[in-house]
């Protein structure tokens, strides 16, 4: 495979590389080669350490060493797969066993290979903790599921570089099911989340699948929102699938185990590094069929999804904002782009052409607390709130109130739970 800007085949050999992926998807039955490959589900797990962790494509070395563990024609997969100056290894050898096993001395007559390479395949393949981080997977209750499985997310592997392998802890996206990814910003506002929220609920209890990354904010919010409702949501991880990532979402960690799945590309142990979100993302968008870009930054990590997702031939969605609010200016950039207006979930839900079986989601903030059980100066001031902050000054323009009755009044309701002061002196409603 390709591993970019310094990689063994550089940036001429990849252009032609996704020019040859996508003609020969057209002409290639992946998955009767898969049932040629695998008898059954019990496949035995190979491990390689990435040595270039910036890398979103699977290195030459890894490939060797990965094909190594399964005795498979290689000729068969590497035509839809691997190509190129790989396939020069492969022809010389007839299959990934043979190269698995293959002398240094011969090893070092293929002149492609570097000698990084062929020290790095060497190494590997005197790893004796395979059969280790083969049990600590068994203990853990985590599936190994690469490339050729039968299992393997069909929308993954139609991407322009695919994960070789996925580690799973629960269960894959149904193939045959519509998948939404929910992405946005991890310091979110009130309103975002809320919508996160909204649109989740209103998709995944009309049976879509919600995939995000089980970040704080945007991320977290939607796949709870699936979640509340019954429906089923997978969490993408950029770390090792054993580690939860933040730690305060471990509760959503495990309910997703039992009502979606959890999943990466990393090798177990793998701390969340900045540099794995970015391939990350690539994922996330590339197990959905449209993408909701609820809150974003001029420069987020959510656009970068968005961007992959248009690359992949996605729709992407993005909720519309402030101009004043940072929060919604990448938002505002993709729609002026040309990205799809979120205006409600039913709205879109009726884009999509999925039938809507519940009632219509609340837009305004008001989660149900009855606000009869406020006294009228408290309800006078809660009714001026919604999911935008609004400033202390503002409130007393808008409710005539003496600044002393004001602070009283927001005192009570923030001690009774009905709103929320999320910096000085501005506040808003509680998300309830």
């Amino acid at each position: 495979m390709l591993t970019g800007d310094n990689g063994i085949l550089g940036k001429a050999a990849e252009a032609a590389f996704r020019q040859e992926m996508s003609d020969v998807r057209d002409k290639i039955d992946l998955y009767a080669i898969e049932k040629q490959l695998i008898a059954d589900k019990e496949l035995s797990f190979k491990e390689i350490k990435i040595e270039d962790t910036k890398s979103w494509r699977v290195t030459l070395k890894q490939e060797i060493v990965l094909w190594g563990n399964y005795n498979v024609d290689v000729n068969e997969v590497t035509t839809a797969y691997i190509k190129n100056n790989f396939e020069k290894l492969v022809n010389d050898n007839g299959t990934a066993l043979n190269i698995y096993y293959i002398e240094e001395t011969k090893l070092r007559s293929f002149d492609f290979l570097t000698e990084k390479d062929i020290m790095a395949i060497n190494s590997e393949r005197k790893n004796k903790e395979i059969k280790k981080e083969y049990d600590i997977c068994l203990e853990k209750g985590i599936v190994f599921v690469p490339f050729f499985h039968p299992q393997y997310p069909r929308r993954l592997r139609k991407i322009v570089s695919p994960p070789y392998a996925l580690y799973v802890k629960g269960n894959l996206p149904d193939d045959d099911k519509l998948s939404v990814a929910i992405v946005g910003a991890r310091q979110c506002t009130p309103y975002g989340e809320q919508m996160a929220i909204s649109f989740a609920e209103m998709l995944a209890e009309n049976g879509v699948q919600i995939i995000s990354g089980m970040a704080k904010g945007i991320d977290g919010a939607g796949q709870r929102g699936a979640l509340n409702v019954g429906g089923k949501s997978y969490g993408v991880l950029g770390c090792g699938i054993d580690i939860c990532y933040p730690r305060e979402h471990i509760g959503l960690y495990s309910d997703l185990q039992k009502s979606g799945g959890i999943l990466s590309e990393q090798p177990t142990g793998t701390p969340p590094l900045k540099e794995f979100f970015p391939a990350r993302n690539r994922i996330i968008s590339g197990l959905s069929d449209i993408v909701l870009v609820m809150e974003a930054k001029e420069k987020s990590g959510s656009l970068i999804t968005a961007d992959m997702a248009l690359e992949q031939g996605k729709d992407v969605y993005a909720l519309p904002g402030p101009i004043t609010s940072n929060y919604s200016r990448g938002c505002n950039e993709l729609i002026r782009q040309g990205a799809g207006i979120l205006v409600s979930p039913e709205e879109l839900m009726e884009e999509l052409g999925v039938s809507c079986n519940s009632f219509p989601v609340k837009m305004d903030g008001n989660s149900g607390k009855n606000e009869k059980m406020l006294e009228r100066a408290e309800n006078l001031v809660y009714s001026k709130l919604d999911l935008y902050p609004k400033s202390l000054s503002r409130l007393l323009d808008e409710t005539k109130m003496a600044p002393a009755e004001l602070m009283q009044q927001l005192t009570s309701l923030i001690i009774k739970g009905y709103i929320e002061e999320i910096s000085k002196n501005y506040y808003v409603r509680s998300k309830l």
